[in-house]
């Protein structure tokens, strides 16, 4: 597992060039040493900016559709190479495709980056007790590992856990065991409830997590392991807190770095548009439609966009439907390029654009979450059309849901009244449903809420997969899959018929690399 052989100065100090948000800027020293730098809070804080920004990149870039979209069933990704030939779409994912490696890399290169970082400070407030910027990187970065590590799991169940990447360097042995999932998410949890316990109620600087976002991720870790005293507890906790709102624009919250980092916003991914490769959020130019980025960036690759299935899943009159997708006669004025001089027109009949439009793929609709358009309307754009547009792990939309489905536990319904007021806040937000309140709620209706409220954010599949392994294979053989043809739908369905397909394989690379991962799990906690 050489992979995680990780050098402590350049995780340490890595540069981002043309940085312009100040705590994602770190300063270029040479030679440093603990004795030389993180003597100011600036150059501390510096440090710990990274770890809400590249390190995530490779996960970010297209495991996040691929894994949280594409296996739930809400969108389907090209075919080509860089989606491993549309193997998410139907179950036949190997541990030689390319997204189960960088998947794999990339949240543990966070996790040991947060843990390399962290491992420094603590050595450096031995020397310099008197530290509070230290205390709060040490929880920082311990938020950051238990977050990397709840991906983890998720995605691949029983995984090692790396205390000390630089030790476990010099040591050379890789060698390292597989741990049972339920002491993985402990260890995740332990790790938020340091967080918890150090970092202030409100963040320290702005795009910064905070005692209340690990609380969150702690009622949401709960919500997994359907531990409903304890997710209600915390989200609850959150909730109580008074600091968070629901931002009242839903589509705004997704398509303008304006609201980036707004009152709804627990954990963020923090993007640059001008650090370019890496540093930016490239679903704008991968998921817009190609009419729309091509003339002047050459992407908008619409390789990744809503199924027929999740677009019929919409009740009537949510309004979530035109907020989270482009269908035909959506339009936006201050979208504008040489095909659209006026505004852009998405127009899936073929009557108006029908030299130039790619508009027309197989379900005749784009994802609008985090595509941000041409520019033309002050966003910054790198060369290759990514934006800045924060990327949201953890939603106050969220900590109220599983604060009504934790109410709700294992009951078939509940009318509890403080259940639907947190659900009710949702469900009706800037007049949805036309402020017509649930009345009782189900397990059914709270994952069908879920997956409107959360469409195309990467995390539906955690939904499924967290039902246990009959449901959710009643869940995704229920999909449709298919395209539309000239004569109706060209219908696919996709099949779950084995419970480890609830999981991705370790890569083949890691395996063999260290053949310890093929073995039994065993417990991390003695």
């Amino acid at each position: 597992m050489k992979r995680y052989k990780l050098s402590l100065i350049l995780l340490t100090l890595v540069v981002l060039i043309s940085c312009k948000k100040d705590f994602l800027n770190q300063p270029s020293e040479n030679n440093p040493t603990l004795e030389t730098y993180y003597n100011t809070p600036e150059e501390v804080y510096a440090a710990t900016g990274y770890l809400y920004n590249s390190v995530w990149y490779d996960y970010s870039d297209k495991a996040f559709h691929s894994i949280g979209e594409a296996l739930s069933g809400n969108m389907l990704t090209e075919t080509g190479v860089n989606y491993d030939g549309g193997s998410f779409n139907n179950f036949t994912v190997l541990s030689t495709d390319g997204l189960v490696a960088s998947t794999w890399r990339s949240l543990y290169k966070v996790a040991g980056t947060a843990t390399v970082l962290l491992k420094t400070f603590e050595q450096k407030k031995a020397a310099t007790p008197n530290a509070p910027h230290l205390d709060l990187a040490i929880a920082e970065c311990r938020f950051i590992r238990g977050a990397a590590y709840f991906y983890i799991t998720r995605i691949f169940k029983d995984v090692p856990i790396v205390e000390d990447p630089v030790v476990l360097a010099g040591s050379g042995d890789y060698n390292i065991p597989r741990y049972l999932q339920a002491d993985v998410l402990r260890f995740i949890l332990e790790d938020f409830q340091y967080a918890k316990d150090n970092l202030p109620a409100t963040p320290y600087q702005v795009g910064r997590v905070s005692s209340n976002s690990a609380a969150g991720m702690m009622a949401k870790v709960y919500l997994y392991q359907k531990d409903y005293a304890n997710a209600k507890k915390f989200a609850e906790e959150v909730i109580n807190s008074g600091k968070y709102s629901l931002y009242p624009d839903y589509e705004k919250m997704f398509t303008s770095s304006t609201a980036n980092n707004n009152q709804e916003s627990l954990f963020a991914l923090q993007w640059i548009a001008e650090g370019g490769y890496g540093f930016a959020n490239a679903v704008n130019s991968y998921a817009a439609p190609s009419t729309l980025l091509k003339p002047d960036f050459n992407t908008g690759y619409s390789s990744v966009y809503p199924t027929i299935d999740i677009l019929n899943s919409y009740a009537p009159n949510d309004k979530r439907r035109q907020w989270s997708n482009m269908e035909h006669g959506f339009t936006r004025a201050d979208w504008k390029n040489a095909n659209f001089p006026n505004g852009f027109k998405y127009d899936t009949t073929g009557t108006e654009y029908e030299t130039i439009t790619t508009l027309r793929n197989g379900t005749r609709a784009n994802s609008l979450k985090y595509v941000v358009g041409t520019g033309t309307n002050g966003e910054k754009l790198s060369d290759n059309g990514s934006s800045d547009m924060c990327t949201y792990i953890l939603r106050y939309a969220d900590v109220l849901l599983i604060y009504a489905e934790a109410v709700l536990g294992d009951a078939a319904s509940t009318t509890d009244g403080s259940a639907l007021a947190a659900f009710n806040q949702v469900h009706n937000r800037n007049g949805n449903f036309d402020n017509v309140p649930a009345t009782v709620l189900t397990k059914d209706f709270i994952l069908k809420e879920r997956r409107a409220e959360f469409a195309y954010e990467g995390d539906y599949w955690f939904d499924i997969q967290r039902q246990g392994f009959a449901r959710a294979k009643q869940i995704i053989e229920d999909q449709e899959r298919g395209s539309y043809t000239g004569s109706g739908i060209s219908s696919v369905k996709a099949k779950l018929s084995s419970e480890s397909q609830l999981f991705l394989p370790i890569p083949q690379s890691e395996t063999v690399s260290d053949p310890q991962l093929l073995q039994p799990a065993v417990p991390y906690y003695k």
